[in-house]
């Protein structure tokens, strides 16, 4: 993994411009006030052609026991992956995270994807869009399954609107097993021209306000063409 220190003066431009060539910014914990830039060696991905969803998860998300929503309250969103969880105790997202890309929020570069239960917040993820690419940031749970059911409805999404690239940075195997693999990152590159390059990718052209279980496993099993 290449890691390069960076200066104070990142701003949401230097950011896009940087994932635009393949690199994006860490802090080592929350407490941190300094971002490295990461360039890995092998960079998760998970191919938008051959996502699987497990057949006990598809069954939860046509039961619609979550509400899913985008851009409901990201900050929200980012509060919860950076929360500590069972055996993650520290995180990297530290407070210029928060604040870049917060900006990146309101410039519409990133988005939310969550996951209610009776009125609260209990799962989801964010992530920032550039071209036919989505990057996926992180991604939180309180509840059996919410993290994994804003995982599908993000590909249900993607897919609809014609993205051609989801960057997970790294895999895990919470990631593996919906498809996720790993890519040299000359590999990497090649897709990510191709995804900067491609027209037409609409991050909308499902509703903000969510879709139904159904139609999500729909977009999600839709043949790419």
């Amino acid at each position: 993994m290449a890691a390069r220190g960076s200066g104070p003066h990142i701003t949401p431009e230097v950011l896009l411009k940087a994932y635009a060539v393949g690199i994006f910014p860490m802090a080592e914990s929350a407490d941190d006030p300094s971002l490295h830039w990461i360039e890995p060696e092998m960079r998760g991905i998970l191919p938008l052609d051959h996502f699987h969803v497990p057949k006990r998860l598809a069954r939860t998300i046509r039961s619609d026991r979550f509400e899913v929503a985008v851009d409901r309250d990201f900050d929200a969103v980012i509060d919860g992956c950076a929360a500590p969880a069972p055996g993650r105790r520290k995180t990297w997202i530290n407070s210029r995270i928060r604040r870049l890309y917060g900006e990146l929020h309101q410039l519409g570069h990133c988005h939310s994807v969550e996951t209610w239960l009776d009125g609260r917040l209990v799962g989801g993820l964010y992530g920032l869009k550039l071209g036919a690419a989505f990057f996926g940031e992180s991604m939180f749970s309180r509840a059996t399954d919410a993290s994994k059911v804003a995982l599908v409805h993000l590909v249900a999404r993607l897919k609809a609107g014609r993205y051609r690239l989801l960057d997970t940075q790294f895999i895990t195997e919470h990631l593996t097993q919906f498809g996720a693999i790993e890519v040299p990152r000359t590999t990497y590159q090649v897709a990510l021209e191709a995804a900067l390059e491609a027209n037409g990718a609409d991050f909308f052209r499902l509703p903000r306000a969510g879709v139904s279980g159904a139609v999500a496993l729909q977009a999600v099993q839709a043949a790419d063409g």
